[in-house]
């Protein structure tokens, strides 16, 4: 499938909630099922069919996945790799890969957010690794390096390295991860997916050029976050 390919739909479900959606929908119709005929008094059952509607749609919300096209110029550029909001734009020693100052630039994703990761540049896939950790809150400076999370290095078509952190928050509780070492990767595809209230780092080298200040909203493989020198 071309990377550029046109979609007719603008709008699908994540296939990682598939699974989750089909069951939890056939529970809340048997749950729903019983209990009206379990309950004379229906505003009881009504309560609780509106209550069951409106956690499902929640549910259905969260694993919503737009289909998304960047039709700039890829070169250089550096877009956000999720919905969210900015939280963090600072210099920091990063210690798993590169070892040394790094710009950090931290995307934090509430529940509502869609909660589908995006490869931030084009490239090749360098590392692969997860680390098991705690479930902070995602927003907290500590959680970058002790939570539970998942790291993809990649390399540009320029010869620069990319680091992009994906890191479960105190509600998520799984992460996928679909990178793979030595493959091609590129703006548009889908890098992985957090499950439940999280928070994406992006890692660039010292003196890239910032496109995004402190609070702003983004939209993942839309957002403009830098570009490298």
């Amino acid at each position: 499938m071309g990377r550029r390919l046109k979609k007719l739909r603008k709008i699908r479900i994540h296939h990682e909630g598939t699974e989750l959606l089909i069951v939890s929908c056939l529970l809340l119709l048997l749950l729903n099922a019983m209990l009206y005929y379990a309950f004379e008094c229906k505003i009881a059952f009504y309560i609780i069919a509106t209550t069951s509607i409106v956690l499902y749609s929640l549910l259905v919300n969260f694993f919503r996945c737009p289909i998304r096209v960047f039709e700039q110029d890829t070169e250089k550029i550096v877009v956000a790799p999720a919905d969210g909001k900015i939280v963090v734009i600072e210099e920091v020693d990063e210690h798993e890969y590169f070892h040394d100052r790094r710009l950090m630039i931290s995307i934090f994703m509430s529940v509502v957010n869609v909660h589908a990761n995006w490869y931030p540049v084009d490239g090749v896939v360098k590392k692969v690794a997860h680390h098991n950790g705690k479930f902070l809150k995602a927003w907290l400076p500590k959680a970058s390096t002790e939570n539970e999370r998942s790291t993809v290095v990649i390399e540009t078509p320029e010869g620069v390295e990319v680091l992009t952190r994906q890191i479960a928050g105190a509600m998520a509780r799984r992460i996928v991860t679909y990178a793979k070492v030595g493959e091609e990767c590129y703006i548009d595809e889908h890098m992985g997916f957090i499950k439940f209230g999280s928070r994406v780092d992006v890692y660039l080298p010292l003196g890239t050029e910032v496109h995004v200040t402190m609070g702003q909203l983004t939209t993942g493989n839309q957002t403009v976050i830098a570009k490298l020198k």
